[in-house]
């Protein structure tokens, strides 16, 4: 059943026999707005509203949850164990890409067929935050954005390092960022889900192509960010002039305006 959102439309989409309802608001170059766990939360949702009223078309795939629902543990985890019996997302693996890429592609080639421009950028958040880098594997994709990308999971080194991309895909990544499209990804630096070896192997793969924003949520941090603090511009945003999520926020908008204007 289709959930309405207030102040978004919404439309069914149907790529490779699947279809997902696709929440849009704003006007301007287009910008894919991919949900964490549990789902399209309040908190994202008003994201979303932020980033389309920076001046851009944000179309937000439902993926996975209630469109609306708070976010409580319950929920969470119910749809934490969807995800892993799930054929769509493979949260353990660390160079696989999982099948929802494909359908996500068609989305970002259609915004872009529509509305034109240099290209699309995408945001990606927990569970989806490395589909944002998945999907450069797409001459559309211009302006990737990971935040605090938590797959795979797992507490091997593997796992800590793990990109969540095939290695046939990793080739093309990085000669698309060698070639000018660079990414941007955000963190908490206490956050266990996004770990440093992440980004430290996003750093090696991927050279000055890589910009991190690395939020400091050790304990007695200046800004008493939480040791818990895991969503950097949802859940746990503090929405006043300097302080540091906002500041990466901040960022995430001039960048998607940097290189889809």
């Amino acid at each position: 059943m289709t959930v309405q959102l207030d102040g978004f439309s919404v439309s069914p989409k149907t790529f490779d026999g699947q279809t997902r309802d696709v929440y849009r608001r704003g006007s301007g170059p287009g910008v894919i707005v991919m949900h964490e766990i549990p789902g399209i939360t309040p908190p994202v949702a008003r994201f979303a509203t932020i980033v389309a009223d920076a001046g851009f078309t944000v179309l937000m795939p439902n993926l996975f949850g209630t469109p609306g629902r708070k976010m409580t543990a319950p929920y969470a985890l119910g749809q934490i164990a969807r995800a892993c019996i799930s054929r769509e997302f493979r949260l353990f693996a660390a160079n696989a890409t999982s099948p929802i890429i494909s359908w996500l592609r068609a989305l970002c080639a259609e915004a872009h067929a529509e509305l034109g421009g240099r290209g699309v950028g995408a945001i990606g958040m927990c569970l989806t935050g490395n589909f944002a880098l998945a999907l450069m594997i797409d001459e559309s994709m211009m302006a990737p954005v990971l935040s605090q990308p938590s797959l795979p999971a797992g507490p091997s080194r593997a796992s800590k390092r793990g990109l969540h991309l095939s290695k046939e895909d990793l080739v093309v990544v990085k000669r698309r960022a060698a070639a000018g499209v660079p990414l941007l990804g955000l963190r908490f630096t206490n956050d266990p889900m996004c770990p440093g070896e992440r980004f430290e192997r996003l750093r090696e793969e991927l050279g000055p192509a890589f910009e991190a924003v690395e939020i400091d949520s050790s304990p007695g941090n200046a800004a008493q960010i939480p040791r818990t603090a895991h969503s950097v511009v949802t859940q746990d945003l503090v929405d006043q002039a300097g302080h540091p999520t906002r500041v990466a926020l901040d960022r995430v908008l001039s960048f998607f305006g940097e290189r889809l204007r």
